[in-house]
Parts: structure tokens; sequence; C-alpha cells
């Protein structure tokens, strides 16, 4: 018998848990003619009960009582942080009205007009870009911020 039908009957017989006896004797059969696999047998033998004991030992009983103290502290910094230092959505959507109405009124500066005459149109397209990356900004902070709450009431 080959080597490779060996190692299928090994696979086999390790994959199930349990091996008929014509395939264990055939197993001894080829390890006591083959010398190879007989060394590869016990090398794989032996390393196969290695792993089946306690090959990695066990953590001491401590870290389990330290992770979950660490966790604990991490969800009251949380609370603690969420309590206290964010902007409630009414807050949020009065900053806006206030960033919008400054953002309109801009125009009706006294000397915007004059600017404005003389600049053109290089003047105009600045002034746009900087509202619109000003109000955009706005926005993402918004979202950014208020993910959460925002998933929940549109069901995303």
């Amino acid at each position: 018998m080959n080597c490779l039908k060996i190692w299928e009957l090994i696979e086999e017989r390790d994959s199930i848990g349990v091996t008929s006896i014509l395939n264990q004797i055939q197993i001894w059969g080829h390890a006591f003619f083959c010398q190879d696999c007989a060394k590869k047998i016990e090398l794989y033998e032996s390393a196969r009960n290695v792993m089946k004991t306690n090959f990695f030992p066990s953590p001491p009983s401590e870290i389990e009582n330290l992770i979950m103290a660490k966790i604990a502290a991490e969800e009251q910094k949380d609370a603690i942080y969420a309590a206290s230092g964010t902007l409630s959505t009414r807050g949020w959507v009065i900053a806006g009205i206030i960033v919008i109405i400054s953002l309109v009124t801009s125009y009706f500066g006294l000397d915007f007009k004059n600017i404005a005459s003389e600049g053109g149109m290089s003047f105009m397209l600045p002034v746009g870009i900087t509202i619109g990356i000003v109000l955009t900004s706005y926005c993402a902070f918004f979202i950014g911020s208020n993910l959460k709450e925002l998933t929940e009431r549109f069901g995303l």
C-alpha cells in the first residue's frame, strides 16, 4: 500500500474519531515496513496528543476581573461624555440657522455691492465656494455626531 493512501486513512480516522480494525491494521503494517512513514506517524501522533492536552496554559483568574473592570470604566466614561459633551438636535438646528443667516446677510453688507461690482465673477466665485464649504462642513459634522439618532429615526 502506498504512503498517500495511509495518510488518507489517518486523516479519515482523525476526522471521524473512530477507525475500523482493518484500517488500523493497514496503518500499522505500512508503518512496520516503511520507516519514513513510521517516523512521520509517530511525530503526528505525539503532536496530536500534545494538542489534545492543555496545550495553552489557562489564563490567570484575575485577568477576567481586570478586563471586565476596564469595560465598565469605558462604559462609564462614554455615559459621562454623552451626558455632558454633546449638543442636542435642537442646539444643532439653532446653530445651523445662525450660520445660514450670517452667510445670507453677508450679501447685504455696506461695501459688498462696491466690491462685487469691481471684482465681478472673480470675487463671487470664491464667495460661493466658501459658503458651500461652510454649509457642507456643518452638515457633515451634524450628521456624523448624530448618526445613531438619525439611523434610528429613519430606520437605516
